[in-house]
This record gives C-alpha cells, sequence and structure tokens, in this order.
C-alpha cells in the first residue's frame, strides 16, 4: 500500500487498494462506509480522478453514475430488510461539500432510530457518532458487506 488510502479512496480503489470497496461498478466503486452507526450505509466513488461534480461527466458517463447510484441503493435496500425488520427506507445523496471528489451517499434509515432524527438528515446526527469506535467499519460488518455485495451481484444479472 502506498499510504493511508482515506486520503485518495478514488486512487486507492482504482490500485485495489482500498478496502472498503464492496464492488466495481460501471462508473465506479460501491464502498461500504467508514462508519456504521445507520448500519448498511454505503458510498459511490467515481472511477475518474478529478471528477468533482456529476456535471464534469459526459452526459453517458453521468447517466451510468445515476444508475450505478440507483443500483447500489437498492443493493443496501434489500440487504438492510433482509438483515433488520425496523428497516425503513434508503435515503440516496449527492453533496459534494466536503470531499473534493464525486462520490453518493447511499443512507439506510431504521423505525429504531431516534424519533428526533428519524425523520431528518443524517447530517444531524451528534458529531461523536462519526468518530465512536462501536461504529467504526470493523470484522462485526462482514455479514453485511457479503449481503451488499450478493445483492449487487443479483443485480447486475437482472439489469
Amino acid at each position: 500500500m502506498t499510504g493511508d488510502w482515506r486520503t485518495d479512496r478514488v486512487g486507492a480503489a482504482l490500485r485495489g487498494e482500498n478496502p472498503t470497496v464492496l464492488r466495481r461498478l460501471g462508473s465506479g466503486f460501491a464502498v461500504i462506509g467508514d462508519v456504521q452507526f445507520l448500519p448498511g450505509y454505503a458510498v459511490l466513488l467515481v472511477d475518474e480522478l478529478n471528477v468533482q461534480r456529476l456535471s464534469d461527466l459526459p452526459r453517458v458517463k453521468r447517466l451510468s453514475f445515476l444508475s450505478d447510484m440507483d443500483r447500489l441503493g437498492e443493493a443496501v435496500e434489500r440487504a438492510c430488510r433482509q438483515l433488520d425488520p425496523h428497516f425503513r427506507r434508503v435515503n440516496l445523496e449527492i453533496l459534494g461539500n466536503t470531499e473534493p471528489f464525486l462520490h453518493a451517499h447511499v443512507w439506510p434509515r431504521f423505525e429504531w432510530e431516534p424519533a428526533e432524527l428519524v425523520g431528518k438528515p443524517v447530517w444531524l446526527y451528534p458529531r461523536e457518532r462519526w468518530s465512536e469506535e462501536r461504529f467504526r467499519l470493523g470484522p462485526q460488518h462482514d455479514v453485511l458487506r457479503d449481503a451488499i455485495g450478493s445483492e449487487l451481484d443479483q443485480l447486475r444479472s437482472v439489469g
């Protein structure tokens, strides 16, 4: 490995060094999130360096990215529904305010979330949730990783 993959997530994925990669998709990489306070959180990373926004991509690649975002969202939905009876829905977001590369967030939402947060954006969760050791991605998420990966594979054969 050439340094910390977190400093160059896209480049590390292209080099096969990003350990969060679930599957290679048509326009990028489906990765599981570094934090899992909402189990199943995933991200679609664009596969081209220096692409910062959706409009930077040619129309065909842009549509491919949006299609891959849909596919990852459905895979997360199916996996989470299988693994947690309190699964509610999936939220899809392309923000781009912090990281300098195009990516889409896939957030599963659950009935067990705190009442004051369940209907609000994930970004309103307390900052501690993003850094607490108990929510950090680890081997305890292998079943979830496998489930999302399997769903991505099934959706590839369907679509």
